[in-house]
């Protein structure tokens, strides 16, 4: 059987989407009641990171060990990803050693190369495209505290980013509404708008996006290699930070998600992290079961 691959949520049908939230909460309340799964023993997952990132790496290796399993770091020194050799012959001997291979990189084309060559399952830990993995999570947190998204209002307010494209692809999954309000020229992917247009409306105010909301979410205003915009950014961004006077204008019972690092005093005001309505610490902690049930589903090929 050819490996599954997870490198959008388009990789998914919704059913399976959904099963692998509900599986992830599952995991979560077992791993918190103390309960002992040895469901990937002597299973290794690969993880490559051309990107640091404290969250990804601590969640995956975790959840390794939570399962039973090990998971091995290759920082770029370690690995030679398209430079001494193809990023295809890396993916047939990597893939050869693993059970899973989990790539946090700059280019998506990277983990498509690499994906199409690998016999192992291969995960999309973030690239500057696509962040799907978050988007199990937020899913998962917005699931536990509401109930299902669907036919739900959720206002993106900041940078049309690989998370917004996530979110995008999100909409049309799992059935809700999207309001994405960006300043000119920070736009999400105009082909990638158009393929979900059912789904998503294109706005330059953050209130207009906010109005009645029942989830608000933002991202960091200048991610990761992208240091030397950031003067610029926080021009254009300056009207575009999630503060409680935004918050009051969304639904009574809105939520608020931040994918974090947060930037206080940002895209986010210093207060917010700590408002009622944010679910911000247990949608960090869900990128750990999130992909202990994506690990399972894609290497055992099955949800207990």
């Amino acid at each position: 059987m050819a490996a599954r691959h997870f490198l959008t949520l388009n990789d998914m049908t919704t059913t399976e989407l959904e099963n692998l939230v509900d599986h992830g909460t599952k995991l979560r309340n077992e791993w918190r009641q103390g309960k002992v799964r040895d469901s990937l023993k002597n299973r290794v997952l690969a993880m490559i990171f051309e990107k640091s990132s404290t969250r990804t790496r601590v969640s995956f290796e975790a959840g390794m060990t939570q399962l039973g399993g090990s998971a091995m770091f290759l920082s770029p020194r370690d690995t030679q990803l398209g430079r001494g050799e193809p990023i295809e012959d890396s993916a047939i001997v990597i893939s050869s050693m693993v059970d899973a291979v989990m790539i946090r990189t700059f280019a998506h084309e990277t983990v498509e190369k690499f994906a199409r060559a690998s016999r192992a399952p291969v995960i999309n830990a973030l690239t500057d495209d696509f962040h799907p993995c978050q988007l199990l999570a937020d899913m998962q947190t917005y699931r536990e505290h509401r109930g299902s998204i669907r036919g739900a209002t959720v206002a993106w307010i900041g940078d049309g980013n690989n998370m917004c494209h996530s979110y995008i692809n999100a909409a049309t999954q799992f059935d809700f509404h999207l309001n994405v309000a960006t300043p000119q020229g920070y736009e999400p992917d105009l082909e990638l708008v158009k393929a979900h247009s059912a789904h998503v409306t294109l706005m330059r105010e953050p209130a207009e996006a906010a109005r009645n909301a029942d989830l608000l979410v933002t991202d960091v205003w200048a991610s990761m290699g992208q240091e030397d915009e950031q003067k610029a950014r926080e021009k254009a961004f300056s009207n575009y930070q999630i503060n409680s006077a935004l918050m009051d204008i969304a639904a009574t019972d809105a939520l608020l998600m931040h994918c974090l690092p947060a930037h206080r005093g940002e895209e986010i005001s210093a207060d917010m992290l700590d408002h009622p309505g944010s679910v911000i610490w247990d949608e960090a902690e869900n990128r750990l079961h999130a992909q202990k049930a994506l690990l399972e589903f894609l290497i055992l090929n099955r949800l207990d």
